[in-house]
């Protein structure tokens, strides 16, 4: 089906990380216009200057576990582009890696505040305002293949928050659906982006032996691209999608045929 965004208004937090940025790309490119938030405003206005769509693209600067923050990011797509229609609550960080007895409580919280009460504070402020404006809505939650289904040797942090964005969706799912809008979540397993695989900086493969490892783990024998992920999140904020609601969507190559738990990995951003 042909996905058609003409006259939406998207908006994605993380927007200046790899994921969010090929997201926006293909939103723009489908018609839609963006509002893109991230906490790294000199990533955020580089980008704005890249993709050079003043009159479909947006940037709010700021921490979306910010409720002023997420207030203002709503706000913006409202008064810039007259509606809020798609939220794709992308941030996020794979945090501290330690066993539990030895993970400390300021690195947890961290962990918490990224990955889950920056969800929360979005996900509210966006379902409040699609459902005032009464015209429905899709939203699209980060979550993550290795974490949010399964266990990383040293992820206390990261495995908790990932499992409960999954619950989160499906909570939220069960409410805003008398509302005409769907909560669903994209789970990635590894993706070659700078958080996702060890060994690469900035997308380059500084070591490639390690880019291989961890292809070599992957049923489908190669590292996730940010691609592979933004044109799931499309499908789900489609009206191909419109019968989709409260799913988990794993992105990850078969990964989670299999175990990962004998070995710390990172992220799967």
């Amino acid at each position: 089906m042909p996905m058609d965004f003409s006259g939406k208004t998207v908006l994605i937090t993380g927007g200046a990380g790899a994921i969010g940025s090929a997201t926006a790309r293909l939103f723009l490119r489908h018609g839609a216009s963006v509002v893109l938030a991230d906490l790294n405003e000199e990533a955020l206005l580089t980008l704005e200057r890249d993709i050079a769509a003043p009159d479909r693209l947006a940037v709010v600067p700021g921490d979306a576990a910010d409720p002023e923050t997420a207030e203002r990011a709503v706000r913006t797509a409202v008064e810039r582009f007259g509606a809020l229609d798609v939220l794709f609550n992308n941030a996020g960080i794979s945090g501290k890696v330690a066993p539990v007895h030895e993970l400390d409580l300021d690195a947890w919280d961290a962990i918490v505040r990224a990955n889950l009460r920056s969800m929360f504070c979005m996900l509210k402020a966006s379902a409040a305002e699609m459902v005032r404006a009464g015209r429905g809505g899709a939203i699209v939650n980060m979550g993550s293949s290795m974490a949010g289904w399964d266990v990383l040797l040293g992820g206390a942090g990261y495995v908790s928050t990932k499992h409960a964005v999954v619950g989160l969706t499906k909570a939220a799912a069960l409410d805003l659906a008398p509302h005409g809008i769907r909560v669903n979540a994209v789970c990635p397993g590894v993706i070659e982006t700078t958080l996702g695989v060890p060994g690469l900086r900035d997308g380059a493969a500084e070591d490639r032996s390690a880019v291989q490892h961890f292809a070599e783990r992957i049923p489908s024998r190669r590292i996730g691209q940010v691609e592979d992920v933004a044109e799931v999140v499309l499908f789900l904020a489609s009206d191909g999608a419109r019968h989709v609601n409260g799913a988990a969507w794993l992105i990850d190559g078969g990964q989670t045929l299999q175990s990962f738990a004998n070995g710390p990995l990172s992220g799967g951003y």
